[in-house]
């Protein structure tokens, strides 16, 4: 998939299709989503229909799903030296 070729609602909108298509083989209801997570069926829904809705709840969903090792994937843990960690901090103090 092209994702640069995106617009940021064509693909909220496409992560919202994947999300609702995961949930639909795992066979789970909006409604024992949001039980599970402890956010609202509405919310559940919005996300699946690509409206905005919080980080925060996309973990949730994600963790109900058994889908958070995507994360690693997503956004790959970066190793900072302690070099470059010094040359960072030193642009900052100059500023």
């Amino acid at each position: 998939m092209d994702w640069y070729g995106m617009t940021d609602a064509a693909i909220v909108s496409e992560l919202g299709k994947r999300i609702k298509a995961t949930r639909l083989k795992k066979k789970l209801s909006q409604m024992e989503v949001a039980r599970r997570t402890g956010i609202s069926a509405f919310t559940v829904s919005q996300m699946e229909n690509g409206k905005n809705t919080s980080l925060s709840s996309l973990v949730a969903v994600m963790r109900v799903l058994k889908l958070l090792e995507n994360f690693d994937n997503l956004i790959p843990q970066q190793v900072i030296s302690p070099v470059e960690l010094l040359a960072l901090n030193n642009k900052k103090r100059k500023k």
